[in-house]
């Protein structure tokens, strides 16, 4: 079976956050940085190289593969700001209908910058994942 690549690591989310160009997607990531550790209480940890998460849960898939990722986090990729929100976006349509202007993955949300979207929204998305999450996994923050 193999094994996941991504997984959490000992490099300084500061670090990997101030190598981030342009300067502005810098910002919102500090931003975010900030935000995250606000909301969740939970310390950051990188992930591989290029996600910062906050917590983890643990899965076991049917095939009986089984392993562990970050219960929230984000990641300031090239194109947009990703948001990772584990729990997926059923059931969150209300929320998002307030949240502003966003694309959505399976359980990514992306957005170009923090002014697109309604922050106090965002903390209510984030915080209605990982309780779903803690409902259905088990999850260590």
């Amino acid at each position: 079976m193999t094994e996941l690549k991504t997984k959490p690591s000992d490099l300084s989310v500061e670090d990997f956050l101030n190598r981030i160009e342009p300067k502005k997607k810098r910002e919102y990531s500090f931003l975010l940085l900030d935000m995250f550790r606000k909301w969740t209480k939970l310390d950051p940890v990188m992930w591989g190289d290029s996600i910062v998460g906050f917590g983890s849960y643990h899965y076991v898939y049917a095939t009986k593969r089984e392993g562990d990722w970050l219960l929230t986090g984000f990641s300031p990729r090239k194109q947009s700001l990703t948001i990772y929100i584990m729990s997926g976006f059923e059931n969150f349509e209300e929320i998002l209908s307030r949240l502003g202007k966003y694309k959505l993955g399976k359980s990514c949300l992306y957005i170009k910058k923090i002014d697109d979207i309604d922050i106090s929204v965002l903390e209510e998305l984030v915080m209605a994942s990982i309780d779903v999450m803690k409902k259905t996994y088990e999850v260590t923050l």
